[in-house]
C-alpha cells in the first residue's frame, strides 16, 4: 500500500476514534445528568416555569369604640384571559355571549370585547387584561359569564386578588390610626395603632402557584390557592369618632387663626384611661394642616407652667408650704445668683398666697417656693417627683414615645438654678400625653392610670384578647393634697383674677392650668424667641368624666402667645361640645340594651353588605362609617362631610351604579 494511502487511512482512524470517544463522553454525560443530577435539573426547570407566590391576607379591621370603621381592607379583583387554554369550539361558541355580558356590565359595546378576545386568541396571549379593580359583586358576576364559567383551564379566566387599605375618616386621626408599610428590602415601618397592633391585624400569608408565560409574566394556576391566607383579627380602639371630630376641628380652627407651626389635642376618659380623641396637625409650606407626626406621644418638650401642678403637689406633700402660705413675688422680678426670674405681669402680684400664686401662674412665687424649700436637700425634691412617676415613659404599645427628662442633683446640666427653673417647667421635659396622665391622676383622686388606645381584639364575635384598665400608681399623693389642688384647678377658671377665667362658663364647670413656654431663650436676639401655648385640665370640675390637654407650638407672636388665649379656647370648645352632645348625667345600667342595639345594628349592616347592588342604595339614617364601607365595596369613591349618620347623599337611590363614580355623603 502506498505511503500516501497509509497516511490518509491513519488519519481516518484517528478521526473515527475521536468521534467515538466524543460520543462516549456525550453518552456518559447524558446518563450522568439523567441518573445523578436529573432531579436537580428538573427542579431548576420547574422553578423557571412555575413558582410559589405568597398571598397577602386581608388585614383585620380597626374600629372605633362604637364599632365604626377607622381602617379596613377592601378587596379588588383583576380579570385576565388565557386565550391558549380554551378549545377552538368553546371559543367560537362563547366569544359573542361573553362579550355581550362584559359590555353590559361595564357599559361598553360588545364589539369592543369581541375584538379584544379575538386579538388575544390570534396572538396566543395567555394573560390579556379584561377588567381591573373590580369589587366583590362584579367579580362574582364575571365568574358566571359564558366561557368564564367553565373555569381557568377550559374557560381561560385568570383572577388576581389584591387588597387596598382604606381610612373612612380620611385625614382625621390619620397619624394615630397609622399604617404598616414594607419596602423593597422587606423592612417594615409601623406607625400608630395599625403598627402597634399589627400582630393581631396582619393575619397569615397564603401560597399560590403561578406559571411563567410570555414577557416574563406569571399567571396563577387554577382557581384555588395551595395554602389559603388567614385574615387578621379585628381590633377595637377606644377612639370615639364624635369626640375625635370635635377635637380635630377645634384644633384646626385655632392653628389657622394663630398661624401656628403644629399642635395636638388629647381627650382621655378619667376613670379608665381610654383615649377618646388624639389629633396631631402640622403646617405645610402652603399653610395647610395635616396629620404629619404624632406630637401627642412622640414630642417631649419643656412643659412650662402646666408643670407647676406637679410642683404644687410636691410642695404640699412635703409640707414645704400650705395653700395659705404667703409668698412675696418681689414686684414680679426675683434675682437668684446672676439670673432673674420674671412674672408675665409687670410689677408682679405683691404678697400672695400659694393658692393665688398658682391661679395667676406666678413664676417668681413658684421659683421661691421650690428653691427655698429644697435648696438644702434637692434630692428630696427630685425623689418626690419620681415617686409620682413623672420621670418614666408610659410604656405605650405605639412606637416612638418621647423620653421624659428629669435631672438628678449631680447629673450633667444640674446647677444652682435648676430648682428655680424646674419650679415653672423648665429644665424638665415631657410629652403632652405624659403631662395629661398626671392631670388625669388628679382628676381621678390620685390614681394614675395608663392611657389606653385599644379595648379588645376579636375574631368575628369572639374575643381573642381584652385590654383592661392598668394602674401605674394607685396614689401619687395623699387624699388631702388631691382635694386642695382640685379646688385650686377649679379656681383657675372660676376666679376673675385667674389666668383661665376667660374660659369660664356658667353652663358647665372645668378645671385646669394654663401654660406658656418660651423656646430659643438662649438666643441673645429676642426676635428669635418662640412660644409653646398649652392648657391641661378636666371636666366637669366636681365629678370629672374627661381630661384633656391642648398644646400649640410657635403661634404667630403678632396674633397671640399665651396659653389661655391660644390653647384655652380649644379646650373649652371640646368640653362644651362633648357636654352638649352627651350630657354628663348619672349613669344607669343599660348594658343589655346596648348589646342588643349593637347586634341589631350589625345584622342590618351585614345584610346590606351581602346584597348585590346594581343601583345606588338608600343610605339615609345609616352610620356614616357603614355607608362608606358599602359604597367602597361597590367601587364608588366617597367624600364624607360632617360626622354621625347619613343625612343626605348626592346621588339618589335607584341610580344605576355604572353611571356613578363618586358620592358625597352629608352626616349629622
Amino acid at each position: 500500500m502506498p505511503a500516501t494511502e497509509k497516511s490518509i487511512l491513519s488519519r481516518l482512524y484517528i478521526v473515527a476514534g475521536g468521534l467515538v470517544l466524543f460520543a462516549g463522553i456525550v453518552l456518559f454525560k447524558l446518563v450522568s445528568i439523567q441518573i445523578v443530577e436529573g432531579d436537580k435539573y428538573m427542579a431548576l426547570a420547574e422553578t423557571r416555569t412555575t413558582k410559589m407566590f405568597t398571598i397577602a391576607p386581608n388585614r383585620g379591621n380597626l374600629y372605633s369604640d362604637d364599632g365604626s370603621l377607622l381602617a379596613t381592607s377592601v378587596s379588588k379583583y383583576n380579570i385576565h384571559f388565557d386565550a391558549v387554554t380554551v378549545s377552538e369550539k368553546d371559543f367560537k361558541e362563547n366569544v359573542k355571549p361573553l362579550s355581550d355580558a362584559l359590555g353590559k356590565l361595564f357599559g361598553k359595546e360588545s364589539s369592543y370585547y369581541q375584538q379584544k378576545l379575538r386579538k388575544a386568541r390570534e396572538h396566543k396571549n395567555r394573560y390579556a387584561l379584561i377588567a381591573r379593580n373590580l369589587d366583590y359583586s362584579d367579580y362574582m358576576a364575571v365568574k358566571q359569564f359564558p366561557l368564564f364559567n367553565k373555569g381557568p383551564f377550559k374557560g381561560g379566566i385568570v383572577i388576581e386578588q389584591k387588597t387596598k387599605r382604606e381610612h373612612p375618616l380620611g385625614k382625621i386621626a390619620e397619624r394615630s390610626v397609622g399604617y404598616e408599610r414594607i419596602d423593597e428590602n422587606g423592612y417594615r415601618t409601623r406607625v400608630g395603632m395599625e403598627g402597634a397592633f399589627s400582630e393581631y391585624l396582619s393575619g397569615i400569608e397564603g401560597k399560590r402557584l403561578k406559571q411563567k408565560i410570555a414577557k416574563n409574566q406569571w399567571k396563577p394556576i387554577g382557581y384555588d390557592n395551595i395554602v389559603e391566607p388567614k385574615d387578621g383579627y379585628d381590633v377595637y380602639s377606644t377612639i370615639d369618632i364624635n369626640i375625635q371630630d370635635i377635637a380635630h376641628h377645634a384644633l384646626l380652627k385655632q392653628l389657622e387663626k394663630y398661624k401656628a407651626d403644629h399642635g395636638t389635642v388629647i381627650v382621655m376618659e378619667t376613670k379608665s384611661g381610654e383615649v377618646k380623641a388624639i389629633s396631631n396637625l402640622g403646617r405645610t409650606s402652603e399653610g395647610k394642616y395635616y396629620e404629619r407626626l404624632n406630637y401627642a406621644i412622640g414630642e417631649s418638650h419643656e412643659p412650662g407652667s402646666t408643670f407647676k401642678l406637679v410642683n404644687l403637689v410636691a410642695a404640699l406633700e412635703d409640707k414645704v408650704v400650705d395653700t395659705s402660705t404667703v409668698v412675696d413675688t418681689e414686684k414680679g422680678r426675683w434675682k437668684i445668683y446672676n439670673h432673674y426670674v420674671r412674672d408675665s405681669k409687670h410689677g408682679g402680684y405683691g404678697k400672695i398666697s400659694v393658692a393665688k400664686a398658682f391661679e395667676v401662674s406666678s413664676n417668681t412665687a413658684f421659683a421661691k417656693i421650690i428653691h427655698n424649700g429644697y435648696k438644702e436637700n434637692p434630692e428630696k425634691y427630685v425623689n418626690r417627683l419620681m415617686s409620682m412617676n413623672v420621670h418614666k415613659k408610659l410604656g405605650l404599645p405605639i412606637k416612638g414615645e418621647g423620653e421624659p427628662v428629669l435631672r438628678y442633683p449631680g447629673d450633667k446640666g444640674w446647677s444652682g438654678l435648676s430648682l428655680a427653673q424646674m419650679a415653672y417647667g423648665y429644665e424638665v421635659s415631657m410629652t403632652p400625653l405624659q403631662t395629661l396622665t398626671f392631670y388625669n391622676a388628679i382628676a381621678n383622686d390620685g390614681e394614675m392610670v395608663k392611657p389606653r388606645l385599644i379595648k379588645e381584639v376579636k375574631e368575628w364575635d369572639k374575643t381573642v384578647k381584652k385590654f383592661d384598665k392598668e394602674v401605674i400608681n394607685p396614689a401619687i399623693c395623699s387624699k388631702g393634697t388631691v382635694k386642695k389642688v382640685q379646688q385650686i384647678l377649679k379656681d383657675v377658671i372660676e376666679k376673675k383674677h385667674a389666668t383661665g377665667h376667660g374660659m369660664y362658663s356658667k353652663n358647665f364647670s372645668m378645671a385646669g392650668k394654663t401654660g406658656t413656654t418660651q423656646t430659643n431663650y438662649t438666643s441673645k436676639d429676642r426676635s428669635k424667641y418662640e412660644y409653646i401655648s398649652s392648657f391641661a385640665g378636666y371636666f366637669p370640675a366636681d365629678n370629672p368624666k374627661y381630661s384633656c390637654i391642648v398644646v400649640i407650638h410657635r403661634p404667630d407672636k403678632s396674633v397671640g402667645i399665651y396659653g389661655a388665649d391660644v390653647a384655652g379656647p380649644v379646650f373649652k370648645t371640646v368640653a362644651q361640645k362633648i357636654y352638649a352632645t352627651s350630657p354628663l348625667t348619672d349613669e344607669v345600667d343599660v348594658n343589655d340594651i346596648l348589646i342588643a342595639s349593637a347586634e341589631d345594628s350589625y345584622q342590618d349592616y351585614y345584610k346590606q353588605v351581602e346584597k348585590k347592588y346594581n343601583e345606588v342604595p338608600n343610605l339615609k339614617g345609616m352610620s356614616g362609617m357603614d355607608a362608606v364601607a358599602i359604597l367602597e365595596n361597590m367601587g364608588i369613591e366617597v367624600e364624607v362631610r360632617g360626622n354621625g349618620k347619613v343625612k343626605h347623599q348626592s346621588i339618589s337611590k335607584g341610580t344605576d351604579i355604572k353611571k356613578v363614580k363618586k358620592i358625597v355623603l352629608e352626616l349629622i
